[in-house]
């Protein structure tokens, strides 16, 4: 599979570093040119237990590689970037928000079916409100006929995060389904 991660942090350089194991072709997203270069170097802009090595195979094996801006859409998109508190205590989108709008962009120029993987930290209601009307609105396309959606939060532990990602405590997936 072809596949996007959007977000070079903890759980995006997690789930693209196993990803790239698993055989997949992976591509990070991330505006931050640092974490693009050291990616792309096959090292770490975290640390995390194994992550590095995982890194560093996947770019050498050709699997893995990081870059700034989207490029043509494969087959799926995982949006695996920050949702930092606001001053109040509730989560900041900003960043799911501006991944999202640039995705629907991107979609209006593709004529394959895609998947967007919401594996962002969001609060109930998020995927359903705001994501989706945002990527129908920005690709002028129809969720669930033309591209489809689905929330696969993640549960990874800082020093475990490859383990958990490999064997996780629990699996959780919600996805569109229009027929409801």
């Amino acid at each position: 599979m072809k596949v996007h991660v959007f977000g070079m942090g903890y759980v995006g350089c997690v789930t693209s570093a196993c990803l790239a194991q698993l055989g997949h072709d992976v591509t990070g997203i991330d505006t931050d040119p640092d974490k693009v270069a050291l990616v792309n170097n096959g090292q770490s802009p975290l640390i995390e237990p194994g992550l590095e090595q995982l890194l560093r195979a996947g770019v050498e094996r050709g699997r893995l590689r990081a870059r700034k801006e989207i490029g043509p859409l494969g087959d799926v998109s995982f949006i695996c970037v920050g949702t930092p508190s606001n001053h109040n205590g509730s989560l900041c989108l900003d960043f799911v928000h501006r991944v999202a709008a640039s995705l629907g962009d991107a979609l209006r120029d593709t004529n394959a079916y895609h998947v967007v993987n919401v594996r962002s930290t969001v609060v109930p209601g998020s995927v359903e409100d705001i994501i989706i009307p945002l990527l129908a609105e920005r690709s002028g396309k129809v969720p669930g006929k033309d591209f489809g959606v689905c929330m696969n939060p993640e549960f990874l532990r800082e020093t475990t995060a490859v383990a958990d990602f490999h064997a996780p405590p629990f699996t959780v997936i919600g996805s569109l389904d229009l027929s409801l």
